[in-house]
């Protein structure tokens, strides 16, 4: 009993479920952005059809999960995640969807299910990412992210729209803002990927959608890692394009497509 309660107490943690279908076909993981985005995601799980239950991951150190400390590497969020949710993932087929920041956590341990536990998920939606082996990652990789500014941050969340202006105000949230960037970054420069080294790594098919107004990311090279399918998206709006309805409702109804049909 105190296993379970201790266990039940971990995912809850962890995850963020909305709209519980224990019915469900599949269970869509969503990996959010840096900065949160965890209660913006769960949402989906009332938008989606029956046959799909949504869980959101919440980042350590970050919205509920503040007073928890920041993970220190790649490994650990990528082991936090699949002790908890290794049963589950086991049950019945899933999905990943990650944004930003969560289109590495999310490859990541769709990598490690694979390498150790044969799980793969059913299909892999990547948002605002690059591939993890391609040059505009490894660029990201060694920005000297420790020696900027916190006035240099801050500025270039406000030009991705990371945080609304008026937030930025509040001495509070502009030194969580910065920790948080800091820690992000320190996350990523200890994430390895080297395609070279490997076979394909999964046979699902990946799907990877950009804000039209956001950088440039290296997607193509998301070819290389499946032998299944790759299609490519561009939706209106910047980094954070899948906020806006119109955006959402092509989201929830494509993914829902490519689940049903990965799935039955």
């Amino acid at each position: 009993l105190i296993f379970w309660f201790v266990f039940f107490q971990e995912m809850e943690k962890l995850t963020f479920c909305v709209h519980t279908r224990p019915d469900a076909l599949c269970r869509l993981i969503c990996f959010a952005w840096a900065g949160g985005g965890t209660s913006q995601l769960a949402q989906w799980g009332k938008v989606f059809s029956d046959s799909i239950e949504v869980f959101c991951i919440r980042f350590p150190g970050r919205e509920t999960s503040l007073i928890g400390p920041f993970a220190k590497d790649m490994t650990s969020i990528v082991d936090e995640v699949t002790n908890v949710l290794l049963k589950e993932l086991k049950e019945k087929p899933f999905a990943f969807f990650g944004d930003s920041f969560g289109s590495y956590v999310s490859f990541a341990v769709a990598l490690h299910l694979k390498e150790k536990y044969g799980l793969e998920p059913v299909h892999l939606f990547i948002s605002g990412g690059h591939a993890p082996h391609s040059e505009g990652f490894l660029a990201v990789k060694s920005l000297p992210i420790s020696d900027t500014k916190d006035e240099e941050i801050l500025a270039h969340l406000q030009i991705i729209g990371e945080t609304p202006s008026e937030l930025l105000h509040n001495e509070d949230i502009r030194k969580q803002m910065v920790l948080t960037v800091r820690e992000v970054f320190r996350v990523l420069q200890t994430f390895f990927f080297e395609k070279a080294e490997m076979d394909i790594p999964f046979s699902c098919d990946i799907t990877c959608f950009n804000g039209s107004d956001d950088k440039v990311h290296d997607v193509q090279a998301w070819q290389e890692l499946t032998s299944g399918d790759t299609s490519f998206y561009e939706l209106p709006g910047g980094h954070f394009y899948l906020l806006k309805l119109s955006n959402e409702s092509f989201l929830s109804k494509h993914i829902t497509r490519c689940i049903e049909n990965a799935a039955l």
